[in-house]
């Protein structure tokens, strides 16, 4: 049986058909046709699927579709509306922090959310909720050193 949900996606109003069983990584996919968001582990373990879901980040792998009805959804793709995430991804750039690029949007998204609450984390901070974003390439060392200079930046473009 197929349901019908409505979804704000990157600022764009859309409405699917999907399955019960389909989950909201599969419908950004392919339904959707946007494919920054990662299919990892398919257990909701290593956070490369992470988006935002009305401006905390999912895993997307586990969670169903139809439970995104009526929600905001932010992907990787739609970080451009929002100066905090291009600030992020610029800092992984600067930072090192990027190497194969499979974890990083998730990555992206998920250091962007914790800044938004934490706008001036310590390192255990940061190490902390980017706990559940695996990466195979970097190591955390610069990953952490990207948050954290992605929050200076921030402060500082709020002083300007």
């Amino acid at each position: 049986m197929n349901y019908k949900i409505c979804v704000t996606l990157n600022d764009k109003p859309l409405t699917f058909e999907v399955p019960e069983d389909m989950t909201l990584l599969d419908m950004i996919r392919e339904k959707a046709g946007l494919k920054g968001c990662k299919r990892g582990c398919d257990s909701g373990e290593c956070g490369a699927c992470t988006v935002l879901l009305d401006g905390q980040p999912v895993l997307s792998c586990i969670m169903p579709a139809i439970k995104a009805d009526g929600a905001n959804i932010r992907t990787i793709e739609g970080a451009g509306a929002f100066r905090e995430i291009e600030i992020v991804q610029s800092a992984f750039y600067d930072a090192g922090a990027v190497q194969c690029g499979y974890c990083i949007p998730g990555m992206v998204l998920t250091a962007a959310a914790f800044l938004k609450k934490r706008p001036e984390p310590s390192p255990s901070e940061v190490r902390a909720a980017m706990a559940g974003n695996l990466c195979r390439c970097t190591g955390y060392t610069k990953i952490e050193s990207a948050v954290m200079l992605a929050a200076q930046r921030i402060k500082e473009s709020r002083c300007v």
